[in-house]
């Protein structure tokens, strides 16, 4: 029973990680650079659902996790129009290097920004599904996580349907693979990789507000999406979604049953030796490399 309660809170972290690897990887393929803000977008997707679940509940409105999530991605896909605003668009045809000062400095602004705000004290966002556990052929599982996955894996579904079967994500695609080619043939690349941000703006929201009930939301916490971000990518692949996902996986594999078995140190040295040896082995990562460019 703990065995299978342990395999579901694996899926239900590994299904959050993916949603903040997932919109990593999709600027990096649209604008070819690593946004070093995406990390503080995730926290800020948690600050935004304690804030908004406290100013409904002063208004008498005491809206269950649920149905905060809209509003959660709203404001954080406007976050990320706003690192697009800042960030790409006025470095557009700079070098990579340009967006990655560019994006450091956002990190920098938001995180700052929310300890003012927010103040330094540790919140907890409101639970997606509250109620008594789910007990399920005599085994008890939490509401929780079985939500967690469940939305998370709707989203992570939406974006690999938007990506694989309307004229936007083929466009996306091309965009991806070749820039100069894309606008030679007439797509307009940069409202492409604009929208790529407000989607990685909106998942990073969804995967903060989601993680914000299992884990404290606090101002400092950033930069720990970001090297999980990075590190899924690695693993997976420079560009790939399904390497990310599957990176993602990896990471919550070894934050929950490893550290249950070892310890949280031993999981954390143990995931770095696995990265280096995935990286000694295959230094373009398990799913290879879907674009050309390295960060």
């Amino acid at each position: 029973m703990l065995t299978v309660q342990l395999l579901v809170n694996t899926l239900a972290l590994g299904a959050a990680y993916a949603l903040v690897a997932l919109g990593f990887v999709l600027v990096l393929n649209a604008a070819g650079a690593v946004n070093f803000a995406h990390g503080d977008m995730v926290m800020l997707g948690g600050v935004a659902a304690v804030t908004l679940a406290a100013m409904l509940a002063g208004a008498g409105l005491r809206l269950p996790g649920i149905v905060l999530l809209p509003l959660v991605v709203l404001v954080s896909g406007l976050v990320g129009l706003a690192v697009a605003a800042l960030g790409f668009w006025p470095l557009r045809d700079r070098p990579p290097a340009a967006m990655f000062v560019a994006t450091i400095a956002l990190a920098a602004v938001f995180e700052q920004s929310a300890t003012a705000f927010f103040g330094p004290e540790p919140r907890t966002a409101p639970p997606i599904w509250d109620g008594a556990p789910l007990v399920l052929g005599g085994i008890t599982l939490g509401r929780q996580p079985v939500a967690l996955i469940v939305v998370a894996g709707i989203a992570v579904a939406g974006v690999h349907a938007l990506l694989e079967r309307t004229q936007a994500g083929r466009r996306f695609r091309a965009v991806a693979q070749d820039r100069d080619m894309a606008r030679a043939l007439g797509i307009r690349a940069v409202h492409l990789i604009i929208g790529a941000f407000v989607l990685a703006g909106g998942l990073a929201g969804l995967a903060g507000a989601l993680l914000g009930h299992q884990f404290f939301v606090h101002a400092g916490q950033g930069p720990a999406y970001m090297l999980k971000a990075y590190i899924a990518t690695a693993i997976g692949g420079w560009g790939s979604m399904p390497g990310a996902l599957l990176g993602a996986l990896l990471i919550a594999l070894f934050e929950t049953l490893v550290s249950a078995a070892l310890s949280a140190v031993w999981a954390q040295a143990l995931l770095y030796l696995v990265l280096l040896a995935i990286l000694l082995w295959r230094p373009q990562g398990l799913f290879g490399e879907a674009i050309g460019r390295r960060a």
